[in-house]
């Protein structure tokens, strides 16, 4: 049986990489894509485990070569999904999760049709800006590109198959949850 894709989106400090925690704590055969980028490695970050951390011309050859599911230039860095990674752990029947942004997603959709969408909102939008401010992982500009990319990408949640606010990690992660069950179910 093969494994099923799905992609996760929603804007920067929405708490996606908490959910994700939790989901994998609770949730078996489901696997992380671990994308790869161009930016420097944020304090805690794995290179491998968080992602694969690259400079720009290896990054731009892979492109070349074909070997991204997706890629995209987001808030000044490059990241991209390697295709090979998704298509054998799927093969194998895994569930793969990868979490990209809007512009990821769509591309990705285009190329596997049957791929499950699910964006993770922030309560209100005050909410994600007290969010992106108290983790202080970015300087002033950033914030700022940060935040006008947030609303973008918000204005496109509607093009998800699901939607999920996280007020709550624990009910945010519990809801990720019962969609892959749905699906695996398959009363989805």
């Amino acid at each position: 049986m093969r494994g099923r894709l799905y992609i996760l989106s929603g804007p920067a400090g929405v708490g996606k990489g908490t959910v994700l925690r939790r989901v994998f704590e609770k949730l078996d055969n489901i696997v992380y894509s671990v994308s790869c980028t161009t930016r420097a490695p944020r304090p805690g970050e794995r290179d491998g485990v968080s992602y694969v951390f690259m400079d720009e011309p290896s990054f731009k050859k892979m492109v070349d070569d074909g070997r991204f599911l997706e890629w995209a230039n987001v808030h000044g860095h490059f990241y991209g999904t390697r295709k090979d990674i998704v298509e054998d752990t799927i093969r194998q029947g895994k569930d793969v999760l990868l979490e990209i942004d809007v512009q990821g997603a769509s591309q990705v959709k285009k190329k596997m049709p049957d791929a499950v969408m699910i964006f993770i909102q922030p309560p209100s939008f005050e909410e994600l800006l007290r969010r992106l401010q108290k983790r202080g992982t970015e300087g002033p500009e950033e914030l700022k590109l940060r935040i006008s990319n947030a609303k973008t990408e918000m204005s496109h949640s509607e093009e998800y198959e699901h939607m999920i606010i996280n007020d709550k990690i624990e009910k945010a992660a519990d809801d990720f949850i019962a969609i892959v069950k749905k699906y695996r179910e398959g009363s989805i």
